[in-house]
């Protein structure tokens, strides 16, 4: 394992190198196009004073965020409430979709993360911290159906050698590559590394809900049909057993997660790394679905409370 995660370190280096290089020959375009052109700082007259006063003094700082659905859904998400809720500015390339391996291999999402640095640079500006919501999509969804072995099987739940080498392996090599590869940009352009919060999710009810409803092209249910596929359904059930089951194997799934990601820190080099704790902070109870919109995504409430664990571990 420690071979490999030093391999992971290699790669994310190496892939940061890689778009320094490419970025470095793209300022001195920029440069270039620019010539003695100086940047105007006139106000907007009455207009943009009344704008001013109304948006009040300035942030509490300036945040980068990568990530995937939980920063980046319709109308509320994480960083919605961290600017609205708690003053802060968020620049980010967060995609609704997106895996952590497609973060920490896909070379246009790097580039877009160190013209984020860049662009905050030229504003004289220094990122407060680094926040990532990764992984996901690639626990859920269309493969989460292999993860399981069969509610009727000899070993039912989740299968451990498969959820070992996603988690422990396939996961935690794209998080140590994706944290050396920003790292490293960080080192570059600002002469430091910043610090860099993650999370694993938190308790999600396997409902059979999903965005909308789910309804035609909308995405979702994303955990229902895979336990479905494996022999886990309620109906035929009248003790509800398979429906606790969903539930269990759910929570260990997400304590397996979340383990992973406590480790980060130890790992040489990540110690800038911070664990946001997030399982219990959304209600599973009774009232679950005031907290949580579908299987994967909380509400506006729910949001709010996630967002006040980020914003208390921020620097």
């Amino acid at each position: 394992m420690a071979e490999r995660t030093t391999k992971a370190i290699e790669i994310g280096r190496e892939r940061a190198k890689q778009v320094i290089e490419y970025r470095r020959e793209r300022r001195r375009i920029r440069r270039d196009a620019l010539g003695d052109a100086a940047p105007t700082s006139e106000a907007a007259g009455a207009v943009g004073e009344a704008l001013a006063a109304e948006l009040g003094p300035a942030s509490m700082g300036v945040l980068i965020a990568e990530g995937d659905s939980w920063f980046d859904y319709p109308w509320t998400d994480v960083l919605e409430e961290l600017e609205d809720r708690y003053g802060y500015d968020v620049e980010s390339v967060s995609h609704k979709g997106d895996t952590i391996e497609d973060m920490a291999y896909g070379s246009g999402q790097l580039n877009k993360f160190l013209k984020k640095i860049e662009r905050l640079i030229r504003r004289g500006e220094t990122p407060e911290a680094i926040l990532l919501s990764g992984g996901g999509n690639d626990l859920a969804g269309d493969e989460f159906a292999i993860l399981l072995n069969h509610a009727d099987s000899a070993a039912p739940g989740l299968n451990d050698q498969v959820v070992s080498g996603l988690v422990d392996e396939r996961l935690r090599f794209a998080y140590v590559s994706w944290v050396t590869e920003v790292t490293s940009l960080c080192m570059d352009q600002l002469g430091r590394p910043l610090p860099i919060l993650v999370h694993g999710y938190d308790y999600s009810i396997p409902d059979g809900r999903g965005f909308w409803g789910g309804l035609g092209p909308l995405p979702g249910p994303w955990l229902e049909p895979g336990f479905r596929e494996k022999g886990y359904v309620p109906e035929d059930d009248p003790d509800g057993r398979f429906e606790a089951n969903r539930r269990d194997i759910v929570k260990e799934l997400i304590d397996r997660f979340n383990t992973m990601l406590e480790e980060l820190p130890g790992v040489p080099g990540l110690e800038h790394v911070t664990h946001v704790d997030l399982r219990g902070t959304l209600r599973t109870d009774e009232t679950y679905k005031d907290w949580w919109a579908n299987e994967l995504h909380p509400t506006a409430t729910g949001f709010a409370a996630v967002a006040a664990k980020f914003a208390a571990a921020l620097p």
